[in-house]
């Protein structure tokens, strides 16, 4: 195992809101197929504020949106209305193109709430880029929960610690994660390129330490010579656990991104800013008032 990098999260304003973003970095754009990583809150929002994303395009990636706590009302161009809560799988696969918002329902809004979770894009290979867009939601029951020596790890996609998940994937992909009581490790599975974030509270990889909000890239994680991440949280009333969130897998090469667009190929990027500027991208159902410009 090789530690590459070691990631502060960065702030950025989504307009309302902001959210931590680890990836991409500058050094190292993508761990093996994943091309962005934003951890959003935990937010506080008073009445009448909250998460309020107006319609917008993506491109030849995949989302994973995961929530800790809150809850947020996602709406796309193929139709889909689906609350997504603690726990649960929304994976939306733009291939092609689609279009989606981001919002509340009015009864969350208009009550003081909080808002907590992951929200990561994963590219797809060259021959899945331009899939037919799809949406695929998995209720909290169906994502596998396992103890491994009493730590309790959810295998969100992939395969790991002898389960699988049932979320649809395009090439080698893991994402999970766990939650550590002070002094207890994990040995970490295994996988080619892999990068350990951390939610809450404090850990360790071969006594390099990671505090909240920093992520650490690795190299030819796991295998026969195991990797462990150790909680070195001091337990309190406001952090009694370190909770992480490992992802990975295949590298699959240079990608190219423009705002909400990824791709292998710089000229498919500006058919997609031609296509979304000239009104081409299909609109939201529902929600077909607003959208996003293009930034300049």
């Amino acid at each position: 195992m090789t530690i590459q990098h070691i990631i502060t999260a960065r702030e950025k304003d989504l307009g309302g809101f902001s959210v931590r973003r680890l990836l991409p970095y500058s050094k190292q754009r993508m761990v093996g197929p994943w091309i962005f990583f934003d951890h959003m809150g935990p937010a506080e929002f008073p009445a009448g504020e909250g998460i309020n994303v107006r319609p917008h395009p993506h491109i030849n990636l995949a989302t994973v949106t995961y929530l800790f706590e809150g809850e947020i009302l996602h709406r796309d161009s193929l139709g889909n209305h689906q609350l997504i809560r603690p726990g649960e799988i929304n994976l939306m696969v733009a291939g092609s193109g689609i279009t989606h918002s981001e919002r509340e329902r009015d009864g969350v809004r208009n009550a003081p709430h909080r808002q907590h979770g992951l929200q990561l894009w994963h590219a797809l290979p060259e021959g899945h880029e331009e899939t037919p867009p799809a949406f695929y939601h998995y209720p909290s029951t169906d994502i596998p929960a396992v103890k491994i020596d009493g730590i309790a790890v959810r295998v969100l996609i992939g395969s790991a610690y002898g389960v699988t998940s049932p979320v649809v994937t395009f090439a080698e992909t893991l994402y999970l994660e766990a939650t550590l009581a002070p002094g207890e490790s994990l040995a970490l599975p295994s996988v080619q390129e892999a990068a350990l974030y951390v939610v809450d509270g404090e850990a360790s990889v071969d006594g390099t330490l990671l505090q909240q909000y920093q992520m650490m890239t690795l190299e030819n994680c796991g295998g026969t010579a195991v990797t462990a991440v150790t909680a070195t949280t001091q337990k309190t009333q406001d952090t009694p656990a370190t909770r992480i969130a490992l992802i990975g897998g295949e590298p699959l090469g240079e990608r190219h991104i423009f705002w909400n667009f990824v791709s292998s190929r710089k000229e498919r990027l500006e058919q997609a800013k031609r296509d979304w500027r000239e009104g081409r991208f299909a609109k939201v159902h529902g929600d077909t008032v607003e959208f996003i410009p293009l930034p300049d």
